[in-house]
């Protein structure tokens, strides 16, 4: 293979171009640990270490260093390798690694999730939230049927009560627009017709 071009990425590394097309970034002194020059072929033998043994652990380490500050899921792990010019043969070897031990698992994300922010957030909010966040449908479902089980899910009503007490929203004395503005916040807020209207008619007891 053809090494076409050689790109500063920054002080340290370079993105490298095989055949005219983007390959993978390597640290400085790696380019010259492999031989990799512009318009030079790479060896088979270097191309073949770089792809099955530097990048593969890189990522690797890449995946683990990203874990020690909070949970990932698994797409938005990818997203970060592939950030990092990644090949994807490397990013799948480093989340085969990571989901092998349980450093990564989307339904617990899910489970974990819905727990920290059942008090803040309604159901179709938090399920916006997981699927924006790569988590499947399926597993978001049964995150949300053990919640329910043990009772950690969103109390959707509870929700409701406490945004209009704090909005100061008072039923006895709210016009038609200001009633009709408070339930256009809820709906906002993910809670359906049925929830806003019961949180509404019970605001006064809050």
């Amino acid at each position: 293979m053809t090494v076409t071009r050689i790109e500063e990425l920054s002080r340290s590394r370079c993105k490298i171009y095989l055949e005219d097309s983007f390959a993978f970034v390597l640290y400085k002194g790696e380019l010259r640990l492999f031989g990799v020059r512009e318009q030079e072929e790479l060896s088979e033998e270097s191309y073949r270490e770089i792809m099955q043994e530097v990048l593969p652990k890189r990522a690797t380490l890449r995946c683990m260093n990203l874990l020690q500050s909070r949970a990932y899921t698994e797409s938005k792990l990818r997203s970060k390798l592939k950030e990092g010019g990644y090949p994807q043969e490397s990013i799948d070897s480093a989340l085969a690694y990571v989901k092998s031990y349980h450093y990564v698992d989307d339904l617990q994300f899910a489970k974990d999730y819905i727990v920290n922010q059942a008090g803040k957030k309604s159901r179709r909010v938090l399920e916006q939230d997981l699927i924006a966040r790569g988590v499947s449908r399926d597993e978001i479902e049964a995150a949300f049927a053990e919640a329910a089980e043990k009772g950690d899910g969103p109390d959707e009503l509870a929700l409701a009560r406490m945004w209009l007490a704090k909005k100061r929203y008072d039923p006895a004395q709210a016009d038609f627009a200001e009633k009709r503005k408070a339930a256009a916040f809820l709906y906002r807020k993910g809670i359906s017709a049925e929830t806003v209207r019961k949180a509404m008619e019970l605001a006064d007891e809050l």
